[in-house]
């Protein structure tokens, strides 16, 4: 069996100090090379260490000022499931409520933008094609747990009611039940999740640490005619929300 990498037994050994209250929430940490010296490390295995907790939300990282224990804060759980997106309603919304929190969003619509090359992919177009691409901010409590953005292309919503996503009668209702209103029937999704770093811009919107991991997650949904109707990233920051999948089971 090998070793645990020397980051990761530091991690371990700051993580178990905070527990035994010998740091408190709000408290600065001592200098990496304090820390390195009496763990008989290099101050690069300190900084590995550091950024790992930040990363998980254990720690926070303030510029100019040093690396303090992070006020503890309950991640929050993002429920993927058929079954909620059967339903009427916003999924994050029943996700929220199960939770007793507040949910709310922000969004920003483009129509006839241009396709990307992965977005004109993942959609079966052309790139170039024109898509109208929407924004999502979401918001518990008041405070950024998810981003996303959606694309949809413009052949299949451009000149009917559910054209905006966020407008018109059908506004919020979903991209299943939109696309129901308009006699496209959607027959499943498809989601690849995976972890990686925050972009800065990312990182600013959902107020974590630049670099911060995060789960990508990449939807796109099918009509039962096999067509992609609708793709989006979506990202969830990893020390503030937990993403978990329902798996149906048929009897």
């Amino acid at each position: 069996m090998s070793e645990q990498p020397p980051y990761l037994r530091i991690a371990d050994e700051l993580r178990q100090r905070i527990a035994e209250h010998v740091w408190e929430p709000g408290d600065r940490l001592p200098s990496r090379a304090q820390i390195g010296q009496e763990c008989g490390v290099g101050e690069n295995v300190v900084r590995r260490a550091q950024e790992l907790l930040i990363s998980q939300g254990v720690l926070e990282g303030r510029a100019g000022s040093g690396t303090y224990v992070a006020e503890p804060r309950e991640r929050v759980r993002v429920v993927r499931s058929s079954a909620r997106e059967q339903s009427s309603g916003s999924p994050f919304r029943q996700d929220m409520k199960a939770l007793r929190r507040q949910s709310d969003w922000e969004s920003r619509t483009d129509a006839k933008v241009p396709s990307p090359a992965e977005i004109a992919s993942r959609l079966g177009i052309a790139e170039g094609e024109l898509c109208v691409r929407t924004t999502y901010e979401f918001l518990a409590d008041g405070k950024p747990v998810q981003l996303s953005t959606s694309w949809e292309p413009y052949a299949v919503t451009g000149g009917t009611l559910v054209v905006l996503p966020e407008g018109g009668p059908h506004a919020g209702a979903g991209v299943v039940n939109r696309m129901a209103a308009i006699g496209v029937t959607i027959s499943h999704a498809v989601e690849q999740p995976e972890p990686r770093h925050a972009t800065a811009e990312e990182a600013s919107l959902l107020g974590i640490q630049k670099a911060a991991l995060v789960t990508h997650i990449r939807r796109t949904y099918y009509s039962d005619e096999g067509r992609p109707v609708e793709t989006a990233d979506i990202v969830v920051p990893a020390a503030h929300c937990e993403v978990v999948y329902e798996i149906p089971i048929s009897r």
